[in-house]
């Protein structure tokens, strides 16, 4: 049997579709249905159920792709793993957060950069990326979303504390971090807001972790960078939601201060995505090796 055949037909079947199966395969969509159709005429079986938004396999498909899957991974895996990989130049296509991939990702992969690997990055939002992900425009993709279905897997690669913060000024005016302790989240309600979208989503977050409650106040300042979020905080802007681990430098400097110290600080969890069976790749694996081994000490 081809393996061609089969390899198109486990690509769709992780996939869930003919669409993202032929991006993935770099095949145009009417190849990808004829080598299906040619697959279940050889089979004398339906491999798949046409559905409005894809596909899903039958009862013959999914007993099909658990046999073969692993083998034609292993198979990838021992072609990659053929080649001398440090005179060969491999360039991985890494998509996250901007500020994520600045200040952690992207400086914990560059001592591989001196072995030969090249970078690229991209950003946008969560659904951006992994959609990004699913066509195969990226290799590896850092985000807050855990994804679904099989044609993606998700490794949670490092938890951040989130911390309210704002400039001194607005700290004294509210009474200093003790003051506030009691009389939030009331007291916060005549501090402008910045924040990284309209809808407010790591303010809105904190407010039901912290305060059992929705945000009231309205937004100063929407910019899409953490970085921006936080230098504009700095600068007296009104109060903002970021990580501790960014907000650190400008916390010790005295740029801002935490206005509260919640006994159970929100958390966001990061996941570290791939499509599944590219880890076969020596240089998603290793990519992907060295960003968990990085994250433990995040």
């Amino acid at each position: 049997m081809d393996l061609a055949l089969l390899r198109t037909f486990v690509t769709v079947h992780r996939a869930g579709s003919f669409t993202r199966a032929a991006a993935l395969l770099g095949l145009s969509q009417p190849a990808v249905t004829s080598q299906i159709r040619s697959l279940e005429r050889q089979l004398g079986r339906p491999l798949f159920l046409r559905r409005p938004r894809g596909v899903i396999a039958t009862t013959v498909g999914d007993e099909l792709a658990h046999k073969i899957a692993p083998h034609l991974d292993a198979l990838t895996e021992i072609t990659e793993a053929g080649l001398d990989e440090e005179s060969v130049t491999r360039t991985l296509h890494l998509a996250g957060p901007p500020e994520f991939a600045a200040e952690r990702a992207l400086p914990a992969l560059a001592p591989l950069i001196d072995r030969g690997l090249a970078v690229r990055t991209a950003f946008g939002s969560a659904e951006e990326l992994l959609n990004g992900l699913a066509a195969g425009h990226h290799d590896l993709a850092v985000t807050t979303v855990r994804p679904r279905g099989g044609l993606l897997t998700a490794t949670p690669l490092c938890d951040e504390e989130h911390v309210l913060v704002a400039a001194p000024r607005w700290a004294d005016r509210l009474g200093g971090p003790a003051g506030l302790q009691d009389r939030a989240p009331k007291a916060l309600d005549p501090v402008p807001v910045v924040e990284v979208h309209e809808s407010l989503p790591l303010v809105t977050r904190y407010w039901s972790a912290v305060f059992d409650a929705r945000p009231t106040a309205p937004a100063a300042v929407i910019a899409a960078d953490l970085r921006a979020v936080l230098a504009c905080t700095a600068a007296g802007a009104g109060l903002a939601v970021v990580p501790r681990y960014l907000a650190a430098p400008a916390l010790d400097r005295g740029e801002v201060v935490s206005l509260l110290d919640p006994p159970v600080p929100p958390l966001r969890t990061y996941f570290l995505v791939v499509r599944t069976g590219t880890l076969a790749l020596p240089h998603i694996a290793r990519a992907h090796e060295w960003l968990l081994r990085a994250a433990t000490a995040w």
